[in-house]
């Protein structure tokens, strides 16, 4: 089942169990995939939807972290909810030797080796990692094999 539909689903379901947490999420995530949709005229893929998750919980744990630095506990926690349910349609996460294996990978398809070749070898990582990883996590390990 495609994505979107599987999101689509849900969000019935979240309906008719009254689960309002939920529902408010993944009517956020339909939202923007519906915006992305009009904004490029284009039907967003499984990729596409994948890319949307991965934005929103990336800016959602920016959002908890400054709310615990403004003493707002309670956003941070309502932040953090949110990230669950969005996370719960990414897939399965990559182990940190699965990882390695990659980085390793796209730094010898690449030649990268030293920090200039450092997007070409995120790049790669990145398409064939989606969702499955923390980039942020995997450029300071990109960033100690080339030398920084």
């Amino acid at each position: 089942m495609a994505l979107k539909n599987r999101i689509l689903d849900d969000i019935k379901q979240a309906m008719r169990a009254g689960d309002k947490d939920r529902l408010r999420t993944l009517r956020m995530v339909t939202s923007s995939i519906k915006q992305r949709e009009v904004d490029e005229r284009v039907d967003v893929d499984d990729a596409g939807v994948l890319a949307i998750l991965e934005k929103m919980i990336k800016q959602r744990r920016e959002s908890a972290e400054q709310y615990r630095a403004g003493q707002r506990p309670e956003l941070a926690e309502a932040e953090e909810a949110e990230i669950a349910v969005l996370t719960a349609y990414l897939p399965e996460p990559l182990s940190p030797a699965e990882v390695d294996e990659l980085i390793a990978t796209a730094i010898a398809e690449t030649g990268a080796s030293d920090l200039g070749g450092m997007g070409a070898v995120m790049n790669q990582i990145r398409d064939r990692a989606q969702g499955r990883v923390d980039l942020r996590d995997v450029a300071t390990r990109v960033r100690s094999r080339l030398g920084a």
